[in-house]
């Protein structure tokens, strides 16, 4: 007799917030798959970051190679959306389809401009990383780390427990009582890194279902327009209510909005006998 057993998801999170920050989201769809991740992306010597992320996206890469002896699906947040499709389409052989969150498509004249800010060394005054260099990541205990993120309009909005989840993944122990794990140069280096050659999977798709579920108030997702991301994921594009940081400001209707993005792609069910 033959028994269905869960798909894999592995999950690639989004610049600055580890894994664990993605808890209540993850869970909803380890109701339906068997969810692993990457903890930390960018913090491994043997895969710096650089200029279009090719070490990162060999992370991720290697990572499959390493953990799974099939194709899994890609589920992928803002940064981890953009390395979950860059690998995808670089090794098709490792993944069965991708959904990206509020993982906009940067390419056309935004490319251009993106690619002569970075050359005229202009681009981290147009992008996060000039808040990301001098982030604060001290503090003298969790509760005032809490007490910190819990006061900005970004954090406030997010359920409690997944502000509790982002400080027990994010924090660790340091002389001065508790900093964070993503290191601010990390943070920094990958938004002054975006690639500009995105351009490409418009032009030449991964060779799988691709999604897109997004925020409908996302200043990102408005920063880089929409025209190449619907037109690299088709019908496969959908809104719902929320910022750039949905899995954590509404994580149950994201998950609901992935979990729905999967069934539509139809994938073939695995079995074991």
């Amino acid at each position: 007799m033959e028994f269905p057993v869960k798909p894999i998801i592995h999950f690639v999170h989004g610049n600055s917030f580890p894994s664990g920050t993605y808890r209540v989201f993850l869970e909803q769809l380890g109701e339906r798959y068997t969810v692993r991740t990457s903890d930390m992306v960018g913090h491994d010597p043997k895969y710096p970051v650089t200029d279009g992320w090719r070490f990162l996206v060999q992370e991720l890469i290697d990572t499959l190679s390493v953990r799974y002896s099939e194709p899994v699906i890609l589920v992928g947040h803002s940064l981890g959306g953009i390395l979950s499709l860059m690998a995808a389409r670089a090794r098709p052989d490792l993944v069965r389809a991708v959904v990206v969150l509020d993982s906009p498509i940067v390419a056309g004249w935004r490319a251009f401009l993106l690619r002569m800010f970075k050359w005229l060394k202009l681009d981290k005054k147009f992008s996060p990383a000039r808040f990301a260099e001098k982030r604060k990541h001290i503090w003298k205990n969790k509760e005032a780390a809490y007490q910190h993120f819990s006061s900005k309009e970004i954090f406030a909005i997010w359920p409690p427990e997944v502000l509790r989840d982002y400080l027990h993944a994010g924090l660790e122990p340091c002389a001065e009582g508790v900093t964070l794990r993503f290191k601010r140069e990390v943070e920094t280096a990958i938004y002054r890194t975006l690639p500009h050659g995105l351009g490409r999977l418009v032009r030449r798709p991964p060779a799988m279902p691709v999604g897109f579920v997004g925020g409908t108030e996302s200043i990102e997702c408005a920063q880089a327009g929409d025209f190449y991301t619907r037109q690299l994921m088709g019908p496969h594009y959908t809104l719902i209510q929320g910022g750039h940081l949905i899995p954590m400001e509404a994580p149950e209707q994201t998950a609901k909005a992935v979990l729905a993005m999967l069934d539509s792609f139809q994938l073939e069910t695995v079995k074991q006998r």
